[in-house]
């Protein structure tokens, strides 16, 4: 029996990671908790895409005393921009980014999902609005580049604070809060990870 501790689950690799990725596990892979509550997607590793502060932001949740389980997706095909976004400049040779049935299924078992998608803000704006057009889940968006709520609205993403026309909504799930400046590739600083567990918290504790 554990004295003065309270036992949590931060689950954070499935099968041998990459170095540079911060160790995480390779694309196509998901560490599952038995109590599901928060998921962190991160894009598929590559030259590119680092996808270390997902690790750290983990941690960081496990560090301020969260009681819940934590997972993490790492997406099979987490590179590019999707296939039904305006023609946009910087796509990762050509690639599509896209999610499989299961890997949306996997998303919707939990409470929040935490989106990092990295630094173009077209991207970043674009992949949160095809995860949520597929995946009803609240999220909290974490991105280097900065984005704010009309951003996300005008591409037809519902958000707690702005939302599109009626008949321009397209997506069934939800952002519940944005934090910006967690630059890909470093651990990010004290305060931003601290945003972004205070705004786990606060989302865990105002369900819709």
């Amino acid at each position: 029996m554990p004295i003065g501790r309270v036992t949590q689950v931060v689950d954070c690799r499935e099968s041998t990671g990459m170095g540079k990725g911060g160790s995480l596990a390779q694309r196509g892979t998901i560490s599952e908790c038995r109590h599901p509550d928060v998921i962190v997607v991160g894009m598929s590793p590559g030259r590119r895409h680092v996808t270390k502060p997902v690790c750290d932001i983990t941690s960081a949740l496990r560090r301020e005393g969260v009681e819940f389980s934590v997972s993490t997706l790492v997406l099979n095909a987490g590179s590019g921009v999707p296939a039904d976004a305006p023609k946009i400049a910087g796509s990762v040779l050509g690639a599509y980014f896209g999610l499989s049935g299961k890997e949306v299924s996997q998303i919707e078992q939990h409470k929040v999902a935490i989106l990092h998608h990295g630094n173009v803000r077209s991207h970043v704006v674009e992949k949160v609005r095809f995860i949520l057009s597929q995946a009803d889940v609240r999220a909290v968006v974490v991105s280097q580049a900065p984005i704010d709520y009309e951003d996300l609205a005008k591409v037809g993403v519902k958000t707690a604070y702005v939302r599109p026309p009626p008949e321009n909504i397209r997506t069934k799930g939800e952002v519940a809060a944005i934090v910006s400046g967690v630059t890909r590739g470093q651990t990010p600083p004290r305060d931003k990870l601290a945003e972004v567990v205070q705004a786990v918290l606060k989302v865990m504790k105002n369900p819709i």
